[in-house]
């Protein structure tokens, strides 16, 4: 079984807008993918002018979340550095049956690279004790309104990109099971470089289509 890949156009963001921009794209992706029964809910962007579309799985929110807030943390701890996050589908096949043992492996069938730069705000490092004059203060919100603004088209563009692919690309999808698929959201760890991580994941994706084998 082939995997098929799809790197979405990198988006450069501050801490503060991860978790919308995370919800927003991982959301759009199960909802084009996800061939079961489900009851969508229309949810509007925190920061952004922006409307996406969920499952309504509570399940599936909570781990969206949790994965979210893992890289939230390592964000933290490698400021204005570049990284992915890989959303993988597989199937899940027996391997060799045997009397005394029974392995799984999988198969994966499509990844999604989130691809995402996260800088920080300007004047961070100033001091918490200046006080910045009311036009100085008026000019930075200016900034970051008009920054938002650009980059809501940026994820409207990624959120397109999405739309298309899944359109497009439907021949090498398992056939249809009465659930969410087999899917798995990789975020780098507090302890992983970015080095580290990245290599992993390309080391996944060069090796597309083979099977993986579950402990």
């Amino acid at each position: 079984m082939n995997c098929e890949t799809c790197h979405l156009n990198e988006l450069e963001l501050e801490p503060l807008e991860i978790k919308d921009v995370l919800r927003c794209i991982l959301h759009t992706i199960f909802f084009h993918r996800t061939l079961t029964l489900v009851r969508p809910k229309d949810v509007d962007c925190d920061l952004f002018e922006i409307t996406y579309v969920q499952c309504g799985l509570a399940e599936l929110e909570k781990e969206v979340d949790e994965k979210i807030n893992q890289f939230i943390a390592w964000a933290e701890k490698h400021p204005n550095r570049k990284s992915q996050v890989c959303l993988s589908f597989f199937d899940e096949k027996n391997k060799h049956p045997g009397w005394f043992s029974s392995k799984t492996e999988r198969v994966y069938w499509e990844q999604w690279f989130i691809n995402l730069h996260v800088t920080s705000p300007k004047g961070q490092g100033k001091s918490r004790g200046s006080k910045a004059p009311a036009n100085t203060k008026g000019q930075a919100l200016e900034e970051t309104s008009s920054r938002r603004d650009a980059l809501s088209l940026l994820i409207q563009e990624v959120l397109f990109q999405i739309i298309n692919y899944a359109n497009e690309k439907k021949d090498h999808i398992p056939p249809i099971s009465d659930r969410i698929f087999n899917h798995e959201i990789l975020v780098p760890s507090s302890s992983d470089s970015v080095f580290g991580w990245n290599a992993d994941v390309l080391r996944r994706a060069l090796s597309s289509g083979h099977s993986y084998s579950l402990n």
